[in-house]
């Protein structure tokens, strides 16, 4: 990862939208950004007046989520699909990671 990377990591991170935006930008309400919080899907960061803010990251959670209940699964299917969508590609990334270990240290004896 290079130090531009990581920078756009950070701006990915950062609670940046509010609820009014998310949504807006999302084409969805309010209200389902709320119930995918409370399917904890995702946890918006609150603002020290205590509204929500949500990050880049956050929002393509959430479209990924508004794309499946669009499709027809229930919202509670849908949180659970993309969480373990993510425990996948995660673990795919883990192994890649330790294929590529494996592959040097074989090289290098």
């Amino acid at each position: 990862m290079t130090a531009d990377d990581s920078y756009g990591r950070l701006d990915d991170d950062y609670p940046a939208y509010t609820m009014g935006r998310a949504a807006e930008m999302l084409g969805t309400t309010q209200g389902f950004l709320r119930a995918i919080g409370e399917a904890r899907l995702i946890t918006p960061l609150r603002s020290a007046g205590g509204h929500r803010r949500y990050s880049r990251y956050q929002l393509r959670i959430a479209a990924r989520a508004r794309e499946l209940v669009d499709q027809g699964t229930p919202i509670e299917a849908a949180c659970r699909i993309i969480a373990l969508e993510d425990q996948l590609e995660e673990a795919q990334r883990i192994n890649a990671e330790h294929r590529r270990s494996a592959a040097l240290h074989t090289a290098a004896t």
